[in-house]
């Protein structure tokens, strides 16, 4: 297993960023009238992952960086739709959306594997809720009165 020491040593970031270069190479291209339209959306769509990848290996906590991660899955599927749009649209044709659509797919299931490995780091380091090992208490009398210095709760604190 590599060490892991910078967000670029990720394995999905490196997926993500071959992906964004691919889609960057492919709408070179593509008509002028799209430039704002379909070419906008999947260089935005195909930027999200490697950026949200890299803010969520920042965050130094799982949880927010599956967070991020899932993040970065949805704008693959985004770049996934916008690949079929472009052949709906008779810009691309079935072939190259299909060798860039399992390109993403790839990507897709590398991320899916970093979620499951950051969610495995949760677990073992007892990231869910539990009581304290501490009794909550009552107060030593009977009555109802409020805890204070006449009146203190028993604890094993």
């Amino acid at each position: 297993m590599a060490t892991i020491r910078h967000f670029k040593d990720l394995r999905a970031w490196q997926q993500c960023r071959e992906v964004r270069m691919a889609i960057r190479a492919l709408v070179k291209n593509w008509p002028a009238e799209e430039k704002y339209r379909l070419v906008d959306q999947i260089i935005r769509s195909s930027r999200g992952p490697t950026a949200h990848i890299s803010e969520g290996y920042g965050r130094f906590y799982e949880k927010e960086n599956i967070r991020y991660c899932r993040t970065a899955r949805g704008s693959l599927y985004e770049t996934q739709d916008h690949l079929i749009t472009a052949c709906d649209d008779g810009i691309i044709t079935e072939q190259i959306m299909q060798t860039h659509f399992d390109q993403v797919e790839q990507a897709i299931t590398t991320v899916n594997g970093y979620i499951k490995y950051l969610k495995g780091l949760s677990v073992s380091k007892g990231g869910g809720v539990a009581e304290p090992t501490t009794k909550y208490g009552m107060p030593k009398s009977s009555t109802t009165e409020s805890p204070g210095p006449e009146n203190p709760l028993e604890a094993d604190i």
